[in-house]
């Protein structure tokens, strides 16, 4: 770790670069950035495990989340970063730090990765930069992962990326598609001061 931050004070908002990709904001002003938003949200495999608080179902829509998650990262309440190519700049998805608690040094992790991206390790390799940043430069201590029981694959990024899992969490997240039903959840959590896994 490269210092402790002030736990009041919010981190800065730079790029991350590594493992081939660049770690940005979204711009709820960029067609692009509202388009991706959007696909990953409409996306049947994002929705079979996530319902997102905020229902998106439009380029409108798609633009007040956005707007809704910059005003987050200027409030210093979360980082949520578009995964980019390094080489090119095409949006891959989306890893963001959430619900970040600067007394107790935690936040809790979030990813998606757009189809046409799939099966390149963007998730590792994004959530090894968002940690990475989240420790070094937002001060934090603790991460925690969680996702729906069954989801293997994600399951899988968060052991890869050196989260430990730690239990299943009742009835701790919405059903598909519900807001009136609920799922477990494994949880999974990385502390700074956990080795540091190796690169993918």
């Amino acid at each position: 770790m490269t210092g402790i931050r002030d736990p009041h004070t919010a981190p800065d908002a730079p790029e991350v670069h590594g493992h081939g990709l660049t770690l940005r904001l979204w711009d709820p002003a960029s067609a692009t950035d509202v388009d991706a938003w959007l696909r990953g949200h409409s996306d049947p495999e994002f929705q079979r495990w996530n319902t997102p608080i905020r229902t998106i179902t439009d380029s409108a829509s798609a633009r007040e989340s956005l707007e809704a998650k910059a005003a987050d990262v200027e409030a210093g309440r979360a980082m949520t970063f578009c995964v980019t190519a390094a080489d090119d700049g095409t949006v891959l998805g989306q890893i963001s730090v959430n619900a970040i608690d600067r007394v107790m040094r935690n936040a809790v992790v979030g990813y998606w990765v757009l189809p046409e991206a799939r099966g390149r390790h963007v998730a590792t390799r994004s959530l090894l930069l968002a940690a990475r940043w989240a420790y070094d430069e937002a001060g934090l201590h603790r991460l925690e992962l969680g996702h729906a029981l069954g989801h293997g694959g994600s399951c899988r990024v968060a052991e890869r990326c050196g989260f430990l899992y730690e239990g299943t969490v009742r009835g701790g997240m919405w059903e598909a598609g519900r807001r009136d039903a609920f799922r477990d959840v494994h949880l999974h959590g990385r502390l700074a001061t956990d080795p540091e896994p190796r690169e993918p």
